[in-house]
Parts: structure tokens; C-alpha cells; sequence
């Protein structure tokens, strides 16, 4: 899978990725936050039609998302940050990645600039793939009908994307943003096709874990995560080991943390892991992440959290 960061890089191409898409592409575009369910419904409507029409597929995607331009800190938290959606991706298949930046710059194209610089003169789009309730360019001003109207003088067809329901109710990011801040793993694990994950770099923390006997692998998250508190997990490296263990993903109230952090320390290992990439799957939640009135208190209590996690796997 290719990754093409701004419009800038995609007129600019050379070579193989320029020579594939010189008789156009299937595209997509939106968040795919999660790449759940529904997303994927999407990226086989995709494949369906490169497949049909020997075009490689495209999906078109924002950093920031736009909500978080708009909102900033308000902004919903996020499901999966940018490089793991790049691994579903890729495992779904997708040719081409497409990052446009969400700047003020981007916010004022009008519909139809947006059509026209991005669409036709950047990824000569011959189909694609969107929700009929799809909105873009300044002020919204651009819509399902409008990329219909265009598309007939320019050359691309558009189809709606097709609505995927569990429970009687859509599947969306949103949804699983909900059913996650509940604890709803189980119906987390039915939206998104599989548990739920985080991957990221180990770096360097405080050292406090190892100094109050739990040493920990920490994975410092750019953006607010929607799972807050402790939890049992699994955790794999890409080597293929795994072990089972307890997380804290949130702010560490109690040695004063700003930053989100996920911490994770691991049953039965010894080794280092700092600058490997740690893939930690949320298996059951244990407790909300609180203050402790001290380290003492928080050690009781981590010990206390591991006996937790030991015995609920061990009555799986």
C-alpha cells in the first residue's frame, strides 16, 4: 500500500504509483475511525469496482480529522491513531492511502474546487464510493448531488455506501465510541469484527512501575483514548509472543500525568522492550482509573488489580 500525504505529493508523482493511477482510480472518502464493520462494507464496495474495472482503489482520508479541527479538545476521542488505521488498511487490501491535511487552507475549497483540484485533477476519480448524506467543501456546500451532477460531464460514476446493522441499530464510530466509554467490549468486538486494540512504540517512562514491583511498557497516545481506566489484555509484540497482563490507559492521576499513557505490565516476562512496536488487546475491564493519595496506596492497589486480572483469566 502506497501513502500519499497532501495534493502537493499526489500531482507531484513519479514512477509506478503515477502510472497507475493514469486511467483513474475507485475512491473513497472519510475518518475511518476504527475501521469497524462498516468501514469495511465500504472498502469491499471499493475493491468490488477496481476489481471491475482494473483501477487501483483509493481511500481518502483527513489529519486532523475534522472534528478535531473544528472542536479541538472537545472533539470525540479517537478510536485508533493514524498509523494503526493505515495497518487495516493495508490489510483490507486498499492500494492507495490518500492524507489530506485538514487545514484552514483545505476548510475554505468551495464543493466544487474540491471536486475539481482533488477528485478529477488529482486522483482522476472514475468512480466512488460515499454516503448519500455525505457533505464536503466550505460550509458543507457540497453533496451526494452535486458529485452525481459533476460526475455525469466529468466521467466518474458515485454509489452509495451500503448502511451495516447489528442490534438493529447502525454501525458507526460513533457507536463503538459509546459502547467502548461503557465498558461494552463484548459489542465492541461485533462492530469493529475483533477485539479491541491499540498499537504503539514503547518508549521510556518514570520508572515507577519497576520501583513499586510492576514494571510496565508504556505507550504514550497522541489523542485522548475512549477506553479509560484499568483492564485486562493481551498484549503481542512483532515477534509474535504475546502475554497476558494488566493495562492503565488514561492520565495517571497520581503521579500527576497530563500526557494520555498506556501502561501495560506483562505476566511471566523479563526483557526489554523499548523502541519495539506493542499491540494490546482490552479483554475485560477491571476499575475507572482514580487518584491515589499515594504511591504506597497505588501499589496496594496495582497488586491488588494483577490478583484481579489473574483470577478472571484463569475462570475464562
Amino acid at each position: 500500500m502506497r501513502l500519499i500525504r497532501g495534493l502537493t505529493n499526489l500531482k507531484s508523482m513519479s514512477g509506478e504509483t503515477r502510472a497507475s493511477l493514469g486511467k483513474g482510480c475507485v475512491a473513497t472518502i472519510g475518518n475511518f475511525d476504527g475501521v469497524h464493520l462498516g468501514h469495511q462494507t465500504i472498502i469491499e464496495q471499493v475493491q468490488d469496482q477496481s476489481e471491475k474495472l482494473q483501477l487501483p482503489s483509493v481511500v481518502m482520508v483527513f489529519e486532523p480529522q475534522p472534528r478535531e479541527f473544528f472542536q479541538g479538545r472537545e472533539a470525540p476521542p479517537r478510536l485508533m491513531e493514524f498509523r494503526q488505521k493505515l495497518e487495516a488498511l493495508a490489510a483490507l487490501g486498499v492500494d492507495i492511502v490518500l492524507c489530506m491535511p485538514f487545514n484552514e487552507q483545505f476548510r475554505q475549497y468551495s464543493g466544487m474546487g474540491f471536486i475539481k483540484d482533488i477528485l478529477i485533477d488529482g486522483l482522476q476519480v472514475r468512480h466512488l464510493v460515499v454516503g448519500d448524506d455525505f457533505r464536503f467543501g466550505c460550509d458543507r456546500s457540497g453533496d451526494f448531488a452535486l458529485l452525481e451532477q459533476v460526475g455525469q460531464d466529468a466521467g466518474f460514476t458515485v454509489e452509495n455506501t451500503r448502511t451495516v446493522m447489528s442490534g438493529g441499530e447502525r454501525i458507526s464510530s460513533t457507536r463503538v465510541r459509546n459502547s467502548l466509554q461503557q465498558n461494552r467490549l463484548e459489542e465492541v468486538t461485533r462492530l469493529l469484527g475483533a477485539p479491541y486494540s491499540i498499537s504503539g512504540r514503547i518508549v521510556y517512562g518514570r520508572q515507577l512501575g519497576r520501583e513499586i514491583g510492576a514494571p510496565t511498557a508504556n505507550i504514550m497516545l497522541k489523542h485522548v483514548p475512549a477506553l479509560r481506566g484499568v483492564y485486562v489484555v493481551n498484549a503481542e509484540l512483532p515477534n509474535g509472543i504475546a502475554r497476558t497482563g494488566v493495562a492503565n490507559i488514561g492520565l495517571r492521576p497520581t503521579v500527576d500525568g497530563k500526557a494520555p499513557t498506556l501502561e501495560v505490565h506483562l505476566f511471566d516476562f523479563a526483557g526489554t522492550l523499548y523502541g519495539q512496536r506493542l499491540t494490546v488487546t482490552f479483554l475485560h475491564p477491571l476499575r475507572d482509573e482514580v487518584r491515589f493519595e499515594s504511591v504506597d496506596s497505588l501499589k496496594t492497589q496495582i497488586e491488588q488489580d494483577m490478583r484481579d486480572a489473574r483470577h478472571w483469566l484463569a475462570s475464562r
